[in-house]
């Protein structure tokens, strides 16, 4: 294993302190907690909106807290849940009055600790609601969307959740408005390299040198389709024809698309990759409103790639337009 780190016990504490360190005009940490929360939260007057989740997906969570994006993330060990405290002090932290809203991905780890949490704020007298993201249609038959893993959808949500708030929207508002961006959302991504699990040296999964596998969740959760590698054309051609069967998308639909690459694999392919998309969707008579091509959502160093396809509305529209000045993710 070749890593630049210190002792694995020590790289989460110091990832975090280096983060904090380098971007300190954005974000803070509080106080004996790994927790990351934007300069001016809590925000009077405004809902919170937070996130939380296992490290080693930068730069989510973590580099989307800012100005019209997240107040705050609860930062869990390597692919791993943070405990039940940490995310209820993310809570408290991002609680300006109004409530506080979590946008977390369909994992259980996070589901039940999260949801623990909101009980304790609950109590406290804090409105909390939760939207689970659940976009990955890889990982479950669509008539059981439910048990659908989370993946770069999340982004999507954050950011239209965070631009949201930033209007003004009460608690409420902000549940209908995201759960329909949820439910519009769909991804599937690509992997012919497993990411190296710095705690054990060893890969995430097993996978031949001329393979790659289809949907194979970011922490090495087998896909539904192993085959020999294909040119950039015919894997973003079948990835494509998936999602789009999916919620189905339809000619006349304006979506939004993120295409994040998963750790190792360039911007040189995925432009390629992003080439043969836009032809497919000009095909089918589906206009691209907004593109974000690059690192948003990863598995360490992990080879490949998702897409990630948003059908717009009005509304939609206006929030995926709307300013926001986060660590990763700078939209004037």
């Amino acid at each position: 294993m070749k890593k630049f780190i210190n002792k694995y016990e020590n790289l989460i504490e110091e990832m975090v302190e280096g983060y904090v360190l380098a971007n300190s005009n954005k974000v803070k940490r509080l106080p004996n907690e790994r927790v990351i929360i934007y300069t001016k939260a809590p925000i009077q007057g405004k809902v919170g909106v937070i996130t939380g989740g296992g490290s080693g997906h930068k730069p989510a969570f973590i580099g989307y807290i800012g100005e019209g994006l997240l107040d705050a993330v609860a930062v869990g060990d390597i692919f791993a849940a943070p405990p039940v405290q940490r995310c209820y002090e993310a809570i408290k932290a991002a609680n300006g009055g109004k409530g506080v809203l979590i946008c977390i991905g369909n994992y259980s780890g996070d589901t039940m600790n999260f949801g623990m949490a909101a009980e304790l704020a609950q109590g406290e007298g804090i409105p909390v609601e939760i939207l689970v993201v659940n976009d990955d249609v890889a990982s479950s038959p669509k008539e059981r969307m439910d048990n659908r893993r989370g993946v770069a959808g999340e982004v999507v949500l954050w950011k239209m959740m965070g631009a949201l708030a930033q209007e003004g929207a009460d608690l409420a508002t902000l549940k209908e408005v995201g759960s329909r961006t949820i439910f519009n959302t769909r991804s599937l991504g690509v992997a012919h390299t497993p990411c190296i699990m710095p705690s054990s040296g060893k890969p995430s999964f097993q996978i031949g040198e001329d393979e790659m596998e289809i949907g194979v969740g970011h922490h090495g959760e087998p896909g539904i389709q192993r085959t020999k590698m294909m040119t950039a054309d015919d894997v973003t051609t079948l990835i494509t024809q998936k999602i789009l069967e999916d919620l189905p998308f339809r000619s006349g639909d304006e979506v939004s698309v993120l295409m994040s690459g998963l750790g190792s694999t360039s911007l040189l392919e995925m432009y390629i990759c992003y080439r043969k998309l836009y032809q497919i969707l000009t095909d089918h008579q589906i206009t691209v409103y907004r593109n974000y091509i690059g690192e948003f959502f990863t598995s360490m160093e992990m080879g490949g790639f998702s897409i990630t396809l948003t059908k717009l509305d009005e509304d939609l529209k206006r929030l995926i337009d709307a300013p926001c000045d986060g660590v990763h993710l700078i939209q004037h």
